[in-house]
């Protein structure tokens, strides 16, 4: 990890509007090593563009800002490994979702070949996958994740351990973290609640999903980087800044990168 035990990344998905030089200024100056970028149409770079697009932006960010690009969130076509390679961004995140049609178990075991068939691709550009967790309709808690991925090396296939959904799925986080462990690739610092969205008169309960900062969610980030220290955990510490009050997320995540931070220094004392 270039030195550091620990690098401290950003999703920047909430700025797709900023230009990249707007962008390394702005994760530079909040403290973060790296970003997780969010390789999508619309955004700064495009899937279509990547293999040019993308390395340059990583120069960019790097000679400039001094800012990594850690990871990327986009799909898994030839052309994102080959950026990715070129650009030196080790990990490309994925998450499952569950066909109707085909279940749960014909959507893992349809997966499983998808993935199967990617090994090659992370051989050949040496570029990881990361599945992570996702409430839902999706792979969507740590044991799934784990039975999804767990023949595979995890040179080429890892997990991707998300904080807010693995509190929403009712997991504690030294539990949850010791499943995936043999893969673990990288850690999801966000976390969210239960809302009721309907009154009392309703005839049956809505639910809705709250996202906020981190001290205020289901899933305790002291013990979660507790357990982390513990077990020695080397590696990205990813931030995706959302939250359910976007208009605010500028404040949030300078909050969340603030907290997160003193937790590593306190578990390192």
């Amino acid at each position: 990890m270039g030195g550091k035990d620990i690098k401290f990344s950003l999703f920047t998905k909430p700025w797709k509007n900023i230009s990249i030089d707007e962008l390394g200024k702005f994760v530079s100056e909040l403290g973060f090593d790296g970003i997780e970028f969010p390789l999508r149409p619309g955004y700064q770079v495009e899937p279509q563009n990547a293999e040019k697009e993308l390395p340059a932006m990583a120069k960019k960010l790097r000679e400039e800002y001094g800012v990594e690009i850690l990871s990327v969130a986009s799909i898994t076509d030839e052309n994102i490994f080959a950026a990715c390679a070129e650009a030196g961004v080790p990990v490309i995140r994925i998450m499952v979702n569950v066909d109707p049609d085909l279940g749960y178990m014909g959507t893992e075991a349809k997966k499983k070949k998808e993935l199967e068939g990617l090994i090659p691709l992370c051989e050949k550009y040496g570029v990881k996958i990361g599945v992570q967790q996702h409430c839902g309709l999706m792979t969507s808690n740590c044991m799934e994740v784990l039975h999804l991925i767990e023949d595979f090396d995890p040179k080429y296939i890892g997990a991707i351990w998300d904080a807010a959904h693995s509190g929403l799925a009712g997991e504690e986080p030294e539990q949850a973290l010791d499943i995936v462990w043999s893969h673990l690739c990288m850690v999801n610092f966000k976390n969210a609640f239960y809302r009721r969205i309907n009154g009392p008169e309703a005839d049956e309960a809505q639910w809705g999903r709250f996202f906020t900062t981190g001290n205020h969610g289901l899933c305790s980030w002291p013990r979660a980087v507790k357990y982390l220290k513990k077990r020695g955990y080397k590696g990205t510490v990813c931030l995706p800044a959302e939250y359910t009050d976007e208009a605010n997320v500028n404040r949030y995540i300078a909050k969340d990168i603030a907290y997160i931070k003193s937790l590593f220094e306190k578990e390192c004392e």
